[in-house]
């Protein structure tokens, strides 16, 4: 920095008689970086004029050039950002805001401090300084109001001292006492000198006459050391007198040692004693309580807590070197480690008797919920079990072994109890689900006549028992047997909807209640512990990551409190996965629909429970069932495609509106009522897109195929009714299938009117094929009368053979053709005849055009005007 200081000063200040006192290196702040000096500069002659200067270095050499500069006087704020923090921003303001960034806050804090200083000695304080440490400024403050400013700015000082209110009185006195002062300032100067001299002179002698004071001080300081002779002297003969002294109070003081060190150490003795009494020493109703303590009762509970933390801090006492070696010390140990293992064996077998009692207590309030569809609350049993939590975390500090051997148990006796629990839940619902529909009444399953026990070899009977009533219930929208309105209605489906969400409204808060439980009873959330028995595989499939986890007999380290919950809570809670994937199925086997319900439902409790813990059991568990659900939804749209593909059309009876298509109007209309805000809308729309694909490649596939009805045909009512599906629904990711939707069917409607029009005035229109091949030729239009073929009696001939009922007899046959072509689902008769009389005035203005051109005065027309066609037109389409 004090190269380029020195630099700066050469090249661009010294040209300008400045001086340069502070720099800084600087960018502007949150702009790019492109650094850039601000430098603080008076000029060398009077009057001063200080000003910041910003020095940029040239982009095309090693030199740097003055881009901007600013009057200190225009300066009104300097801002340094924070006075606690250091921060290397600060701001200007001039005639606005210049924003900062030094590359250090040493040259931000000493910039600052230069620019106090010129303001305290050029502008009298007009400067505010805000955001700036009262310490750098107190670094900056001058000794006296008048004095020079100290620091960066002394060098431009030097060479000029402004005179102080004194100097000034005296100089003009000075001046009044000399008439020319101010006239011949040369010959003042010249008197000033002289008188100079004549006081340096006066100095001299002044100094040579003090000479006789000096010898006069010599002496008297001889004298004075002859006294300090005599005083040292005394001084030893007073110091052999002490030395006996001395010698006796050693060793008075070695006496007063020895009787300080017995003091003290009677003190530590005492010491250890009481804290070997005060720390070790268990009172007998802790003692009580631990060997007979009530641990049904809460004031019981509440004495055999205190109790077990007395005893516990009684053990865990810091003991000082040597306390072991005590008898004493010993013996209570061994007391201590016998009450411990008393209690402990003695509270471990009253809480395994409270699980079991709670198995059976919770088996008898099961008759109650059997027709509900709620499950059983544990709220009582965890509140009573909570009040032993404080134990729970002491049997774990102390016999590791009996709490993991609770912890066991107390898995073990629970996951009997919720299997019962769950799997009489999931009965009724299956119950409700087939016993509320059609597809129960098929199975025989309604009301309580038959019990469905989710299990696989069921669901295979019930496909069995069933298949000679309807037809396969693949997830297909070809097969209309399990979806269409003649088999389930909305009502059917919505009560599907409802209880499956109840299904898994109640799932959720009995798992959320037991792992709270676990957390706070076990007290799984403060400490690491070493148990469990896991092993984790992750399956990747359609983009959601799954753990699953299942249990083994060895052995092995828990990572984290988390992975010890999740492990309880997998073997607690084993049933719920396949019971849902049980009940998914079998919502899948009586509508294939259902699987769009369920994908919503279950993506949202997903959603909902991964965003409370990801990694919790109930989240991992619904992920799981999701795959499981979304293969469902994904299996459902494969086998849709796969029919769409193997579709066979009637060769007898004419095509319309083909069952797919209406079938995927069906889809659509219903999954965007199910989907609507939905968190997994992607998936849909994968679907939609897909499924839309395949319609279009089967509608193609079908107009080949058709003998019946005109390919055309086919691809026009078709499309169009899938263009008025997709307008309707407003699919947003359908938006470029339903603009292709529109152009097949424009395309094919031209085509079908041109194909079915043909050339209604088919020797007319081979007359002027002629005409304009001779025109072609080269023979100018005027002319073409001339030629034999196609003079104007020729063309006369060929007009009159037709007349008006003759088009209109043509124009009736064609209606009927076209509407036994066409469908009456989609209502396009109307449409199509519309463009077709376009088409066939179209070619009547062309053989109009043709003959005034060609056959100029001839007055030759044809024998039906215009107003003619739109009249036939409109008489044959309200006949039929």
């Amino acid at each position: 920095m004090t190269a380029i200081k020195h630099a700066l000063q050469r090249d661009i200040f010294t040209p300008n008689d400045e001086r340069l006192l502070s720099i800084v290196n600087v960018c502007k702040a949150g702009k790019k970086k492109r650094n850039c000096f601000l430098c603080a500069t008076v000029t060398t002659e009077r009057p001063v004029q200080v000003n910041v200067v910003k020095v940029k270095k040239s982009d095309k050499g090693d030199f740097y050039k003055r881009q901007t500069a600013w009057a200190l006087r225009d300066l009104a704020v300097v801002d340094a950002k924070d006075a606690v923090k250091e921060s290397p921003e600060f701001d200007l303001h001039f005639d606005k805001v210049y924003k900062w960034v030094a590359s250090s806050t040493v040259e931000k804090n000493t910039f600052i401090s230069c620019i106090w200083k010129l303001n305290q000695r050029y502008l009298r304080k007009k400067i505010d300084f805000i955001n700036v440490s009262s310490q750098l400024l107190e670094e900056s403050v001058p000794s006296g109001e008048n004095q020079s400013v100290a620091g960066g700015d002394e060098e431009a000082v030097d060479e000029y001292q402004e005179l102080n209110a004194r100097e000034e009185q005296d100089i003009e006195i000075m001046m009044e006492g000399c008439e020319y002062a101010i006239a011949n300032a040369e010959a003042f100067a010249e008197k000033l000198s002289r008188e100079l001299q004549v006081l340096d002179g006066a100095n001299i002698q002044s100094i040579m006459a003090s000479e006789k004071q000096v010898n006069i001080l010599m002496k008297l300081l001889d004298e004075a050391l002859k006294e300090v002779d005599q005083i040292e002297l005394k001084l030893s003969s007073y110091e052999e007198m002490l030395q006996s002294v001395k010698e006796q109070m050693d060793q008075i003081s070695e006496s007063n040692h020895l009787i300080h060190l017995s003091n003290t150490n009677n003190v530590k003795l005492l010491s250890e004693i009481e804290f070997l009494v005060n720390h070790m020493d268990l009172a007998k109703g802790h003692i009580k309580a631990l060997q007979e303590g009530d641990l049904t009762s809460s004031r019981g509970i509440e004495a055999c807590t205190n109790a077990a933390d007395a005893l516990l801090q009684c053990m865990n006492v810091a003991l000082r070197p040597g306390h072991d070696m005590l008898h004493a010390v010993k013996q209570q140990q061994q007391r201590f480690s016998d009450l411990r293992e008393q209690f402990a064996r003695r509270l471990a077998s009253h809480l395994n008797s409270v699980f079991v009692q709670q198995g059976h207590d919770q088996s008898s309030t099961l008759a109650q919920h059997s027709a509900e569809l709620t499950l059983p609350n544990h709220h009582p049993f965890h509140r009573d079990l909570l009040r032993y939590a404080k134990l729970m975390e002491w049997l774990k500090n102390t016999d590791y072994g009996k709490y993991e051997g609770l912890t066991k148990n107390y898995m073990d006796y629970l996951s009997r109890l919720y299997e019962r629990e769950i799997k009489d839940f999931f009965e009724v619902a299956k119950i409700k689900m087939t016993g509320t529909t059609r597809e129960g009444k098929k199975f025989g399953l309604h009301g309580s006549s038959g019990k469905l026990t989710g299990s696989t070899s069921s669901l295979n009977k019930l496909s069995v028992q069933s298949s000679g009533n309807r037809r396969s219930q693949s997830s297909s929208l070809l097969d209309m047997g399990n979806m269409s309105a003649s088999d389930l209605d909305v009502a059917d489906r919505t009560k599907f909807d409802k209880i499956f969400e109840q299904v898994l409204s109640e799932l959720e808060p009995l798992c959320l209640a037991e792992q709270d439980f676990i957390s706070k009873f076990f007290k799984l959330q403060q400490h690491q512990s070493t148990s469990g028995t896991t092993m984790n595989e992750v399956e990747e499939m359609d983009g959601v990551a799954l753990s699953r986890s299942y249990t083994s007999g060895v052995s092995q380290t828990v990572s984290s409190e988390k992975d010890m919950i999740r492990q309880m809570m997998t073997k607690i809670f084993r049933c719920i996965e396949p019971e849902l994937n049980n009940l998914i199925a079998l919502g899948d086997k009586i509508d294939s629909f259902n699987s769009l319900y369920m994908l919503v439902k279950m993506s949202h409790h997903v959603w909902t429970a991964q965003n409370v813990d990801p990694a919790s059991f109930l989240s991992t568990t619904l992920g799981n069932v999701l795959v499981t659900v979304k293969r469902n939804f994904d299996k459902c749209i494969s086998n849709q495609m796969k029919q769409m593909d193997e579709v066979k059309i009637s060769k007898k009876s004419k095509v319309g509106i083909l069952q797919f298509v209406a079938e995927f109007e069906e889809f659509a209309a219903l999954a965007e009522s199910i989907f609507k805000n939905a968190e997994r809308r992607g998936d849909l729309d994968k679907a939609y897109i897909k499924l839309i694909r395949a319609v279009f490649d089967s509608v193609e596939k079908v107009a080949n195929e058709s003998q019946k009805t005109p390919r055309d045909v086919v691809m026009m009512e078709n499309f169009h009714h899938i263009f008025a599906t997709l307008s309707r629904l407003k699919i947003s990711c359908l938006e470029a299938e339903k603009k292709e939707a529109k152009q097949k069917y424009t395309d094919h409607l031209q085509s079908y009117v041109i194909y079915s029009l043909g050339q209604p005035l088919e020797k007319l229109n081979h007359f002027f094929e002629g005409v304009e091949a001779r025109v072609a030729q080269g023979i100018r239009e005027e002319e073409v009368s001339y030629q034999l073929a196609f003079n104007k009696q020729e063309l006369r001939k060929v007009i009159k053979e037709y007349p008006g009922k003759e088009v209109k007899k043509g124009l009736d046959n064609l209606y009927k053709k076209v509407d036994k072509h066409l469908c009456e689902e989609e209502n396009l008769l109307q449409v199509v005849w519309h463009s077709m009389q376009d088409e066939f005035i179209r070619q009547y203005k062309h053989f109009e055009g043709l003959i005034a051109r060609c056959y100029p005065g001839s007055g030759i027309t044809m024998e039906f005007t215009i107003q003619d066609i739109l009249d036939y037109c409109s008489s044959i389409a309200q006949s039929h």
